[in-house]
């Protein structure tokens, strides 16, 4: 299976890799998304991704790690905000045995998981101090101590890390470190919005219909050129994941309308069950909303108010392309 990484449709660079990881495009912003990831895959340095939910900061990160010498080994994604503070240390330096009351044997934390790999490390802003302060003392030397060792470890891991909130005002605020920002802060790749991009969006609707098709076993039937009109004028305010859900949606309903657009004044055409689904996703979307709001942003919270497990109500938010950073307070 190949990693592909295409300009204008056209030309493509190529390295075989154990998974399909696309970035397509070909505007300008794009080009300079391509050379930015040319130039850093071959060095160890970290590197800070920056851009809005949504505009593919994961899938750049993958990138920079399979164009890497390291290709073939690990590349190993974690989510900050996804696990309790208490246990954010554990999750990335693991613990011996006996390191608490519920630790009966031994386990690796992300870091050795990653060993000779790259480390992808989202939503860093959500550590917490303390984390940031074990994170920091990592970077320096490549060093760690798992909970309840009196042994150092040390490990060959690039750290790659992602961020949607504005990282210089949480240092103002004293919420994100200096010393940490400044040693993620040495390449920096920040990720475009779908809006500044607008040549980019027929390319991207065309390979996620040609995906969607093929994995529901769904005859293709290509956008007219007002469709792409259509896609092309609307603002993407989740970027490339919302754009992905739409054409999702169109291939296993039929073309939807997009947010905002005018109801057809009839439904002629169009089956109950079309319908009832596309009532179904705009109630979804509207009640997580306002669920998140509410939660100020909190999805164990959320979930707990809407009677979901974590878990499932992680999946319903990324359906529909909403993040809890975006409910939070600022």
């Amino acid at each position: 299976m190949s990693f592909r990484l295409a300009k204008a449709g056209l030309a493509e660079r190529s390295v075989e890799v154990s998974l399909v990881t696309h970035l397509i495009g070909r505007s300008d912003a794009f080009t300079q998304i391509l050379d930015f990831i040319d130039k850093v895959a071959s060095v160890q340095a970290p590197v800070l991704i920056l851009g809005e939910t949504g505009t593919g900061k994961e899938v750049a990160a993958r990138a920079i790690h399979y164009r890497s010498p390291n290709r073939t080994h690990p590349f190993v994604p974690f989510n900050c905000g996804g696990v309790p503070a208490e246990l954010l240390e554990n999750e990335l330096f693991g613990h011996e045995a006996g390191a608490f009351t519920s630790a009966q044997k031994r386990q690796a934390g992300l870091v050795a998981q990653a060993e000779g790999g790259c480390l992808f490390l989202d939503e860093i802003d959500a550590l917490p101090l303390q984390a940031q302060a074990a994170l920091l003392r990592f970077l320096q030397d490549h060093r760690y101590r798992p909970l309840g060792s009196s042994h150092l470890n040390q490990a060959h891991v690039r750290i790659l890390a992602a961020s949607n909130a504005d990282l210089v005002t949480r240092v103002t605020e004293g919420r994100f470190r200096e010393d940490l920002w400044y040693r993620l802060n040495v390449l920096t790749l920040t990720l475009p919005p779908l809006r500044e991009r607008r040549e980019d969006i027929p390319l991207l609707a065309e390979h996620f219909l040609q995906r969607f098709s093929q994995i529901y076993r769904r005859p293709v039937r290509p956008f007219s050129a007002r469709s792409l009109t259509r896609l092309m004028r609307y603002p993407w305010p989740g970027n490339v994941r919302e754009l992905e859900n739409w054409v999702h949606r169109t291939v296993l309903l039929g073309e939807v309308q997009l947010p905002g657009e005018e109801e057809p004044q009839s439904s002629t055409g169009r089956s109950f069950q079309a319908k009832k689904s596309e009532a179904v996703a705009r109630f979804e979307r509207e009640y997580l909303t306002e669920l998140m709001h509410l939660a100020h942003g909190n999805v164990s919270q959320a979930a707990k108010i809407a009677g979901k497990e974590r878990r499932c109500l992680g999946k319903l938010l990324k359906k529909h392309g909403l993040c809890a950073k975006q409910f939070k307070p600022s």
